[in-house]
């Protein structure tokens, strides 16, 4: 049985908007534990200015190689060999330039103690906010770190110079985060992880056709969606997690967040991974499916059906990384 999208505009609406509460103090601890112990956010907060200023760097030293053909396209899921009952679970990491916001690192915590492997994709700016929880996501060589766009700039409207920048100044923040673990780790004693250019990107708001994602391949990209949707839909953890491990399917990517939108996904996870066990399921990145099986395609982003996210081109100004330019229907 599939899981349902109910109700789809809350489940778009809480993807687009990011977590706009107050960090209780039980987050506050276990974000410093999965930062390595620094000082956590205090609040997620609206900023009283759109913050449109550029990394440091605004495009990296080490770009991602050119990208092979058969990872061209919009790509919601893989087909892989019979046997291989593996799937990825992924998390974005959202920040528009109107507002901080958060990072669940309860939800991290779970993934960890279960030894589960995982995908984030971050934004830019979001990186650059926690720089702290970046570094530690990077320095777990069970997780990967990809690219969701500077400030979550809805690509089917962003074009030309500012959709290359959300890409490239995404890809040049976490570079330098990753020269300053390295240099803190061999100040440390430790061994260098070396660059690792970000070669995924995920479509903010799920939006892009193949204009866009052409754009974006063109930079060494391969653009990921998903073919599960994790989050929206009504009942106890527990019934939301049943219903995400019967929608799952081998080779499966499956949508979730880990910006306290919604604040329970760590209790969902944490009901979730077993009953994936129980299934024969196991977890890997995206990059591990990608090398395993072949992408499944399609010409446009969505959520769970075609066209369900266009509500989001005229929503959000500045291209959807700014404040709300009009209420969601019903709202």
């Amino acid at each position: 049985m599939r899981a349902k999208s109910v109700p789809l505009l809350l489940l778009l609406l809480m993807v687009a908007v990011g977590c706009q509460a107050l960090l209780g103090a039980g987050c506050q601890a276990a974000t410093r534990k999965a930062a390595g112990g620094a000082k956590a956010p205090e609040a997620l907060r609206q900023l009283t200015a759109p913050d449109l200023s550029p990394p440091a760097r605004l495009s990296p030293a080490n770009a991602a190689p050119a990208l092979p053909e058969r990872l061209r396209g919009i790509i919601r899921r893989v087909a892989l060999p019979a046997g291989d009952k593996r799937l990825a679970l992924t998390f974005d990491l959202c920040e528009r330039a109107v507002h901080v916001t958060g990072f669940d690192a309860a939800l991290v915590d779970a993934l960890r103690h279960d030894g589960a492997k995982a995908t984030f994709f971050a934004g830019g700016k979001w990186m650059r906010s926690h720089p702290e929880a970046t570094q530690s996501l990077m320095a777990d060589p069970r997780f990967e770190l990809a690219n969701h766009g500077w400030t979550h700039a809805n690509m089917a409207v962003t074009r030309g110079q500012k959709r290359v920048d959300q890409v490239l100044w995404t890809s040049a923040q976490a570079e330098l985060l990753r020269e300053e673990l390295d240099a803190r780790r061999v100040r440390e004693g430790k061994p260098a992880l070396g660059p690792r250019p970000l070669t995924l990107f995920r479509l903010p708001y799920g939006r892009g056709g193949a204009e866009a994602v052409a754009a974006i391949n063109a930079l060494g990209l391969a653009v990921i969606q998903w073919d599960v949707v994790g989050e929206g839909f009504g009942g106890s953890v527990e019934a939301r997690a049943q219903a995400i491990a019967q929608a799952a399917r081998p080779g499966s990517i499956v949508l979730l967040h880990a910006n306290q939108v919604p604040r329970d996904t760590a209790a969902l996870v944490r009901a979730l991974l077993p009953l994936l066990r129980q299934r024969g399921f196991a977890t890997a990145t995206v990059g591990e499916l990608l090398a395993a099986g072949e992408p499944e395609t399609v010409s446009d982003g969505y959520f769970s059906v075609p066209g369900d996210n266009s509500i989001y081109d005229d929503m959000f100004e500045d291209g959807g990384t700014g404040g709300r330019a009009r209420k969601s229907p019903g709202r």
